[in-house]
């Protein structure tokens, strides 16, 4: 029995403050590193960066967001894995294909039957613009900016063709009802963005942890738990490296299984950094 991993388990604390930042220190680990929780499609007017947050970047050397951004390598794995095997979107809609294709259509501007065997979670990432009512921004690309004025290396905590992978595992006939949902309960789908980004302005680190969506709670291991579970050592062992700025989405901080805890469990200290 490893009873110094029961100690650290006993010491642990599932956070329950309300921020997006947090500092991470301890043992072996000359400089302190920063954990950021993102957002990944968030309009313009509130993707404001603040001073704190650019402040502690400023003290890091290198960059870690959920994939390596800088990878050249990124649009042809993507393009690889955004395909479905077997099976294609209208045979998974059946009689609904017709009205999610229009519906699909008016709201993108591009036909569904060209894409018919390209994965609904991927479609899905289409229509957000118009279900935000805006041109996205992206937290991660603002880092990746100040990353490049500052000439740091960006990497990833996980491979694309890993993040593509989750897909896998996520029944197709889930993710088309998923899909199918957005497009026909647009209202609903709207007032759903609209929660998940009061609830990320509110820094919630807690709630943004189980607000899944209702077809998803049964994949929240596959979703957070185990990709949190193989970013461990890779944070800490980056963090007694070099100060670093991990970033990630916020949904991965929170919780007896989230980020946090886990580097805590781990042995390392994690304490919170507040700001408005």
């Amino acid at each position: 029995m490893n009873i110094l991993g029961l100690i650290i388990s006993v010491d642990a604390q599932v956070p329950t403050e309300k921020t997006l930042l947090w500092q991470v220190s301890g043992k072996g680990i000359a400089q302190p590193s920063f954990l950021f929780g993102t957002i990944h499609l968030v309009c313009p007017d509130d993707l404001i960066m603040p001073a704190i947050v650019s402040e502690k970047f400023s003290t890091t050397m290198e960059l870690f967001l959920e994939l390596d951004l800088d990878d050249p390598d990124m649009m042809v794995q993507m393009m690889k894995g955004m395909q479905m095997k077997d099976t294609t979107i209208d045979q998974l809609l059946g009689d609904r294909y017709e009205e999610v294709s229009g519906l699909f259509q008016k709201i993108t501007g591009m036909p569904l039957s060209m894409m018919k065997s390209t994965k609904p979670f991927m479609l899905m990432s289409l229509i957000y613009p118009s279900l935000l009512g805006c041109a996205p921004a992206s937290w991660e690309t603002e880092f990746q900016k100040l990353a490049n004025e500052k000439n740091m290396q960006i990497k990833g905590l996980e491979k694309l063709e890993e993040q593509m992978a989750v897909f896998e595992k996520i029944p197709y006939k889930i993710q088309s009802d998923m899909l199918a949902n957005a497009l026909l309960e647009a209202d609903s789908t709207k007032l759903q963005f609209t929660q998940m980004m009061a609830l990320y302005k509110e820094k919630d680190i807690s709630k943004l942890n189980i607000d899944l969506d209702d077809n998803l709670t049964d994949y929240e291991g596959v979703l957070l738990n185990e990709r949190n579970h193989n970013w461990i050592p890779i944070i800490g062992e980056q963090a007694k490296k070099m100060p670093t700025f991990f970033a990630f989405g916020a949904a991965h901080l929170g919780g007896e299984k989230g980020i946090i805890n886990l580097l805590r469990k781990s042995g390392l200290s994690v304490k919170p950094i507040y700001y408005k």
